[in-house]
């Protein structure tokens, strides 16, 4: 029995949670027999399983290995869900509409700023607001670009600035562009020029 037999067990047990969502101490000791090994080693398949399975209750639960930058971008997308929950709720509270969607969108039509890579700014319409992205319509395509997209508050409080990609484009008439973005980062206020 070589340690490679049992690395074999093991990332076939961590594909068997992963898919399960967790495995029983029972199964690892079927995945064994199964490739006629002793029953008897099934602490040591666990033991190579550590990083990505983690006990409790009885079971050995799933849990991917997630990485410093996989952390930072999460931090970054609970920033702007929280935000953008704001912003839908301000602006509910001003426009009271109600939304039918099931996407998680809100009407939200009011002009913001979105400052292009070259730091000029242009003024735009927002059409749709979700916690994942913004639909806006202005006189330019910004297709695959970072933008700053800066959305004034209804309280007359500091606006949000939130950097967006840029996903798609379409042509809406002579010279008007529906542009979608998805939000990537809060960015911090800076003082309007």
């Amino acid at each position: 029995m070589t340690m490679t037999d049992l690395q074999t067990v093991a990332n076939a047990v961590v594909r068997r949670a992963e898919r399960q969502g967790f495995v029983l101490p029972s199964e690892i000791r079927a995945e064994l027999a199964h490739l006629s090994m002793p029953q008897k080693q099934w602490k040591e398949v666990v033991a190579l399983s550590r990083p990505v399975l983690r006990f409790r209750q009885g079971r050995y639960y799933y849990q991917a290995v997630v990485s410093p930058r996989m952390r930072e971008e999460k931090r970054h997308q609970r920033a702007i869900h929280l935000t953008v929950r704001q912003l839908i709720r301000e602006y509910k509270k001003t426009h009271a509409l109600g939304d039918r969607r099931q996407q998680g969108r809100a009407d939200f039509i009011q002009p913001v700023k979105v400052r292009i890579e070259n730091q000029r700014e242009l003024a735009v319409l927002s059409r749709d607001l979700s916690e994942t992205g913004i639909r806006l319509i202005g006189t330019q395509s910004l297709l695959g670009q970072k933008v700053e997209v800066v959305i004034p508050r209804s309280n007359a409080g500091e606006p949000y600035c939130i950097r967006t990609r840029i996903l798609w484009t379409c042509s809406v008439g002579d010279g008007l562009y529906e542009n979608g973005g998805t939000f990537l980062e809060m960015v911090e206020n800076r003082v309007e020029s």
